[in-house]
């Protein structure tokens, strides 16, 4: 039986980022995606970084030790991520052994997640006290969107960079391009250009995610949160496409 399972999920078709159009251009609006929604969450929800985890440690270990107010929200992100990427693991590998491509649903819930987040910010008003309920609510909603985000560009879609871990790519960005200028043999040089080029538009995209997140936050408040959320469904239709080309090429 185990046989028969390890066959199955070895037939599920995982889209490349090389398949087609719409699978080269989706790490960049993942990456507008979580650009804008850490912008409007640190913005809106009093300093809460929904897909920069590690921005939420530092803040909370500074209020610890300076003895400021503790926000909720931040002491909540740590464990509602490492929550979330678990149970997306365990969603994917569901998907992969009844022989179900994983990154159309996780780009799904992913919508969904930030929906919930957009209308219980909504239903606020513009403005929302970072320890009330439905801010506190909302902001893990973001989070465990981030996190699902941050699953799938590694387990459902070959070649994909990092769309919300800026540090590490422009590390590896960097490096690459030291290899490109240093490098002797061809082959590496080659290598190190293609990471190059698909690592660059990530960094980009969540810089303009930055920036559009922090304009319409500042013009609309937690409304805003309607950006990412249209964006969203953007790549959810662009997954489906990714899909399909990928299940052709397999």
């Amino acid at each position: 039986m185990s046989e028969i399972a390890e066959c199955r999920t070895s037939r599920v078709p995982t889209p490349s980022i090389e398949s087609s159009l719409s699978a080269r251009l989706l790490p960049t609006v993942l990456s507008i995606i979580a650009g804008s929604v850490d912008a409007i969450g640190f913005l809106g929800l009093g300093g809460l970084f929904a897909a920069h985890v590690t921005g939420n440690l530092v803040i909370l270990a500074a209020h610890l030790v300076g003895g400021g107010e503790t926000l909720v929200a931040a002491m909540l992100s740590v464990p509602v991520f490492v929550a979330a990427l678990g149970l997306t693991r365990l969603l994917a590998g569901a998907l992969e052994r009844i022989g179900f491509a994983s990154l159309r649903p996780l780009l799904l819930l992913q919508l969904l997640l930030l929906t919930g987040s957009f209308v219980l910010c909504a239903s606020a008003g513009p403005r929302i006290d970072p320890d009330a309920t439905k801010a506190i609510l909302a902001g893990m909603l973001g989070v465990s969107a981030m996190a699902v985000q941050n699953a799938l560009v590694q387990i459902s879609l070959k070649g994909a960079p990092s769309t919300a871990v800026m540090t590490t790519n422009i590390t590896r960005f960097m490096m690459d391009v030291g290899d490109v200028m240093l490098a002797r043999r061809r082959a590496d040089v080659a290598k190190a250009r293609d990471r190059a080029m698909r690592t660059w538009p990530a960094i980009v995209g969540f810089a303009i995610g930055c920036g559009l997140g922090a304009t319409c936050e500042a013009a609309i408040g937690l409304r805003s949160l309607a950006l990412p959320v249209g964006l969203a469904l953007l790549a959810v239709a662009m997954g489906m496409t990714a899909d399909l080309k990928g299940g052709q090429g397999s």
